[in-house]
């Protein structure tokens, strides 16, 4: 999200005087009276002043995008329930936009915020570790991702969404620059680091979700639609990165198999999730596993039964007169560029459903199971499910909290 450089035209008014007449008494105070113009007048005012902002150049280059048809229905697996109701929320108004976790092995779990801050949670106490990169203004907000993972010699890897990747020590917050944003990669710096992850043979596994937009602009690269994403991998002993995908839609999170023979990674801004082979005679390629989603995926975790959770960061629901917003919208690249001129992006995410969505898959992208809070009482715009035992934490960019709950997963 950026602050809007424009606000909307909006409510004008139209008045005219009345003053002395032929008909007014001496004396008489001079009222005003508000009339409307003729519809002519209103007619060609209307005219300027959609001519002025169409004028106005956009920020946004978007492309069409027609979605496989409309959302699926809330049936089977994805039946509506309440059972990601079961649960509470912790450190409330403590964290600011928890986004992903992970642990280590004394069960300390740790968290990266949207104010670059990170924490550690340990028997329901929070403890600060470090404050990461720049605090990135976002209309009064902050608007940086860290992300972590547990590497094996007691370090945290983090994911700064605008300076790099650092190593972290979890107990003194010392900070170490690995891999900077601006090196980037193949000549093309890094603008929107969101994914990681860590193979078992410590290999640094990330998403750069757009070579154009950063994470204030997120929405302006959804909007667009543009194929601007890369998965990316680092070695820590010899500093080299690689590009293992380009040409992605926003790549978001991602997920290992528990051989770590493939990932499973989405695609946010087109709803897909696609399957990259990392062995075997598929090695190198990709595949489109589940597409046409009922949201828009943001982390996947490995489940404790080698299953894939996915948070949904926004549900895909067909109105009862319109279809979804971006659905609507997508073919039509000047409807999308006209939008953002005339509604401020502040805007949009009171026009986003407070609905809570989890998405169990299996291994080729089949939906096992969903675990819903359709009234968002304890959570919405889930951005990671992370699971430790019996219990799952919820992370969301949106929200001041973290939630966590009993896991009740179907066998």
């Amino acid at each position: 999200m950026m602050c809007p450089l424009h606000e909307p035209v909006s409510n004008v008014l139209i008045a005219e005087l009345i003053g002395d007449s032929p008909h007014t008494s001496r004396g008489e105070q001079r009222v005003f009276s508000w009339r409307p113009l003729g519809t002519s007048a209103v007619k060609v005012l209307l005219l300027a002043v959609a001519v002025g902002v169409y004028l106005i150049p956009s920020p946004i280059d978007p492309e069409p995008y027609i979605f496989e048809g409309p959302p699926p229905a809330l049936d089977g697996p994805l039946a509506v329930n309440t059972r990601l109701q079961r649960g509470r929320r912790l450190f409330s108004g403590q964290l600011k936009g928890p986004e992903s976790f992970t642990a280590d092995q004394k069960g300390n779990i740790y968290t990266g915020t949207v104010d670059g801050k990170l924490w550690r949670i340990s028997n329901e106490s929070l403890t600060f570790i470090a404050q990461m990169g720049r605090n990135i203004p976002e209309c009064g907000k902050s608007a940086n991702y860290t992300l972590v993972s547990w590497y094996r010699n007691g370090q945290l890897i983090v994911a700064d969404s605008y300076q790099g990747l650092f190593k972290v020590d979890p107990w003194t917050g010392e900070k170490t620059l690995l891999h900077s944003s601006t090196e980037g990669a193949d000549g093309i710096p890094f603008l929107f680091l969101n994914g990681l992850e860590i193979s078992k043979n410590g290999r640094v596994f990330f998403t750069d979700s757009s070579s154009k937009w950063g994470r204030r602009h997120v929405r302006y690269e959804v909007l667009e639609t543009n194929r601007l994403g890369r998965l990316l991998s680092f070695d820590p002993v010899t500093g080299r990165v690689r590009t293992l995908l380009d040409s992605l839609y926003m790549p978001n999170g991602f997920a290992f198999s528990p051989d770590e023979d493939f990932l499973l990674l989405a695609e946010t801004s087109i709803a897909h999730i696609i399957k990259f082979w990392l062995k075997g005679p598929k090695a190198g390629t990709k595949e489109v596993v589940l597409n046409n989603m009922i949201g828009y995926p943001d982390n996947i975790r490995l489940s404790d039964r080698g299953t894939f959770l996915v948070g949904v960061t926004t549900v895909r629901f067909r109105g009862r007169l319109f279809p979804p917003f971006l659905d609507l919208i997508g073919p039509y690249p000047a409807l999308k560029s006209f939008i953002v001129k005339l509604v401020p992006l502040s805007w949009y995410n009171a026009l986003l459903p407070k609905y809570g969505l989890i998405l169990e898959l299996g291994p080729d992208g089949e939906v096992i199971d969903s675990l819903h809070d359709p009234t968002g009482s304890l959570t919405w715009a889930v951005s990671d499910v992370f699971q430790q035992g019996t219990h799952y934490y919820l992370g969301s960019t949106d929200l001041p909290f973290l939630s966590a709950g009993g896991v009740e997963l179907t066998v």
